[in-house]
């Protein structure tokens, strides 16, 4: 399919066509493509996750200061997932700020404890970088609301 206008002259596939159909044309072509645009982007396939995490923050409620963070980590079979190298990176959620980060070590099978040094009081979003045991690199984020001063 091919659309060329020339001057007040219209062409699809080779044959003159008029102003009118020119705009049906244009018009049926963006409606295709919009809508293909939207099938694509609602196309997403979200893949079972195979480790799940679940954390706990202490003190409650945080604040300014030391934070211990425990991170369990499990398999698809809900067994421990043992041997993970686990990083911890805390961020204000505004930007400016330096970023603060820690090492979590495996204190039983599956469950990970480190420390972040929170800095100022405000939101704060914590990632939690984990590399497994045969290298397969994963990435778990969650906030941390509302740090008060001391």
């Amino acid at each position: 399919m091919h659309l060329r206008v020339a001057s007040r002259t219209y062409y699809f596939n080779g044959r003159v066509i008029s102003r009118k159909e020119a705009q049906k044309i244009q018009k049926s072509a963006l409606v295709l493509f919009l809508l293909l645009c939207g099938v694509l982007a609602c196309h997403r396939s979200t893949p079972t996750p195979s480790i799940t995490f679940k954390y706990n923050v202490t003190p409650q409620p945080a604040r300014v200061g030391e934070a211990t963070i425990d991170v369990e980590i499990r398999d698809k079979a809900n067994q421990p997932v043992s041997g993970a190298h686990v990083e911890l990176e805390g961020n204000m959620s505004h930007p400016g700020m330096s970023p603060v980060s820690g090492v979590a070590r495996e204190i039983e099978s599956g469950n990970y404890r480190g420390t972040l040094q929170l800095t100022m009081a405000g939101d704060w979003i914590v990632l939690v970088n984990v590399t497994l045991s045969d290298g397969e690199r994963l990435q778990y984020r969650f906030e941390l609301n509302g740090v008060r001063s001391n």
